[in-house]
């Protein structure tokens, strides 16, 4: 919604092609570490893309929640063994010295009904044997994660009470309050 309302183009997670996912959430402790190679990979790619680019991007999934949340827990609950998991993050450190922070993260935040409500919507049938306790981990990282973050502009958004899909005010909301961050006034 932001890419089209702003015509930024929009940078997604490879989802619908990747070779991983789908077995990842059959056999968590098996497909992590390939899963978070595919990801760090496509999001590198992403990086040099968005570098090469003289158009303005948005991204759905930044490069530092994919070592930073998702490798870094699957690690602590013994999904990735510690050698794979040093491997990973020597790849990351030296792909990372070529990524430019993003000019302005935007989290929404959600508690876990919230996050359930928005699975369930996508559909994806591979995503209805996630556990509650695996979103509640994730989130936990995230908050973690965001309260530590400094690389740059951070807009924090509570989306808990919001329906921006379905409620243009909502959506208004968050265009007026990314306008404040971007340019330091309203819409």
């Amino acid at each position: 919604m932001l890419s089209k309302h702003y015509k930024w183009d929009p940078y997604y997670e490879s989802v619908e092609k990747n070779p991983y996912l789908a077995d990842f959430y059959e056999d968590m402790r098996r497909w992590a570490f390939h899963l978070q190679i595919y990801f760090l990979n496509s999001r590198f790619n992403q990086v040099k893309a968005i570098r090469k680019s003289e158009k303005t991007i948005i991204q759905d999934r930044t490069i530092y929640e994919d070592a930073y949340i998702f490798a870094s827990y699957l690690h602590k609950v013994g999904h990735i063994t510690e050698r794979d998991y040093q491997s990973y993050l020597d790849i990351f450190h030296s792909m990372i010295e070529f990524v430019k922070p993003p000019d302005l993260l935007i989290y929404l935040r959600s508690d876990i009904p919230k996050l359930v409500s928005q699975i369930e919507k996508r559909g994806r049938d591979y995503e209805y044997s996630m556990r509650i306790d695996y979103l509640k981990n994730l989130n936990t990282y995230y908050e973690n994660w965001i309260g530590d973050y400094k690389l740059g502009k951070l807009l924090i958004v509570d989306v808990n009470d919001m329906d921006f899909v379905a409620n243009q005010e909502d959506f208004s909301e968050i265009v007026n309050r990314i306008e404040l961050e971007i340019h330091g006034l309203f819409t």
